[in-house]
């Protein structure tokens, strides 16, 4: 199926609030509920330290580990599992997007992705003893599911808001995930400080709460794919039509990947995203680590900060989208982009056991967090060509929600060669700094106009 191309300023029709579009606009919400738990409970809270402290229980006498015979630091091999997880995410999360804007079957897909990665969510309950290896494999194949359900979540937003209302739904699910996410670890932290009072050691207790996000990704899933509905593909790339799912899929790719070159200002905004959340992500996913490693602070404390970040986040949400209501959504992403680069100077200078400034911190983080990433999405939603959305978001997501590789990669190799986690923590300045030169030199008007879309009053 074919269409015509939209004409230029001409985005897509401002959908009705009705019944239905608040019932579907309810499942959508729903998803980002049932999927932070991934991200807070699994990513940046247990399984960090959980694994890094596995790994260096397996060290040789030099603390070093060997994995598919390379031998690395054990505070090393967390950052690196998530860097070889996105190094497969960039293969796979464009060409998951391609099958479901040519399919139009993006219940099945969100349902599929997500059923598989909260069964290896909840098979972390087996990784004990020296079994890194389990864990890394565990995550990856999680991580990468997670990863390809997100595109296909991100992809109905155009569907459920018109371009004045997109920065407050997008504010609304990211706030309403960050509860859901509060909830879970708030059970789970209290498990894990009760651990003894059950009877269960240490690492049962982690495997517990781990297994448990699963549980939770799951079963809220299914109200997602309950209340949510599949639309019919828009512009098909012909050759692909007739052809099966998977080649397909790769000759929509193919098709997306020759027009993208025409949307110039779309990748100047991909590119100032890559960078910036690369930061944002890093952060996110090493922080529990680098609580425990330098900083000396206790299972309890990294657990009960990052509970706080979650509930200072719902409001940090809703309180950005009102902002950008107001002066729109780039001029708050920058400045909440200045306040990241703040954290990462006073994170530097943390002196090891200083809980309160720790939890002062955590406040700061969480209050910027979930607008920055909520307002991103917004406006990238307005860069991409009306019925591309789902492999536009494949591009996307390379970067987004703990996926990130080049901050990892850079924190784990700096570690390695400084032997320092304040020197790897303060290296991050870096994606901030120049994602937000490109964001801040981003013509976003133009840009909207160009991929065909009508701009929001306000930017």
């Amino acid at each position: 199926m074919t269409t015509a191309p939209p004409t230029a300023g001409a985005g897509p029709t401002v959908p009705p609030v009705d019944r239905a579009l608040k019932r579907e606009r309810l499942g959508w919400y729903s998803y980002d509920w049932a999927m932070s738990v991934f991200n807070t409970s699994v990513t940046t809270v247990f399984l960090a330290p959980y694994l890094t402290s596995i790994a260096e229980s397996a060290a040789d006498a030099d603390g070093r580990i060997h994995p598919l015979g390379i031998g690395v630091p054990a505070g090393s091999f967390f950052g690196y599992v998530v860097s070889l997880s996105v190094a497969l995410q960039v293969l796979v999360l464009p060409l998951t997007g391609a099958i479901a804007d040519r399919s139009g079957h993006k219940r099945q897909l969100l349902a599929g992705f997500a059923t598989l990665g909260s069964l290896c969510t909840m098979a972390m309950f087996f990784v004990a003893d020296q079994r890194y290896m389990l864990g890394a494999g565990l995550y990856v194949v999680a991580n990468l599911c997670f990863g390809a359900a997100t595109v296909v979540y991100y992809s109905w937003l155009p569907d459920l808001a018109g371009p004045d209302e997109r920065d407050a739904v997008s504010s609304r699910g990211w706030a309403i995930g960050y509860i859901g996410g509060a909830l879970l670890l708030a059970a789970s932290l209290a498990l894990f400080t009760r651990h003894e009072s059950l009877g269960l050691t240490e690492g049962e207790a982690v495997r517990i709460c781990l297994a448990s996000a699963g549980i939770w990704w799951a079963g809220f899933t299914v109200v997602s794919v309950t209340l949510l509905r599949n639309r019919r593909p828009r512009h098909v790339e012909p050759s692909a039509t007739s052809a099966g799912a998977l080649s397909g899929g790769f000759r929509q790719l193919g098709a997306t990947l020759r027009d993208l070159r025409g949307y110039r200002l779309t990748l100047w905004f991909l590119a100032a995203y890559l960078l910036y959340n690369d930061g944002v992500q890093t952060i996110i996913a090493v922080s529990a680590q680098y609580g425990a490693e330098q900083l000396d602070l206790s299972q309890t404390t990294l657990v009960s900060a990052i509970l706080l970040v979650q509930v200072v986040a719902f409001f940090g949400a809703l309180a950005l989208g009102r902002i950008a209501a107001a002066v729109g959504a780039k001029r708050t992403v920058l400045g909440a982009l200045v306040v990241w680069t703040g954290v990462l100077v006073a994170a530097y200078f943390l002196e090891a056991g200083a809980v309160l400034q720790f939890y002062l911190l955590a406040s700061v983080i969480g209050f910027v967090q979930g607008g920055t990433q909520a307002l991103s999405r917004s406006m990238f939603s307005q860069l991409i060509p009306p019925g591309k959305e789902a492999e536009y978001f494949g591009f996307y997501e390379i970067s987004d929600r703990g996926t990130s590789w080049l901050g990892p990669f850079l924190f784990a190799l700096t570690y390695q060669l400084t032997d320092s986690y304040r020197y790897a923590i303060f290296s991050l300045i870096f994606f901030f700094v120049a994602g937000g030169l490109l964001l801040a030199k981003l013509d976003l008007r133009r840009a909207i106009v160009a991929a065909g879309n009508t701009p929001p009053e306000r930017l």
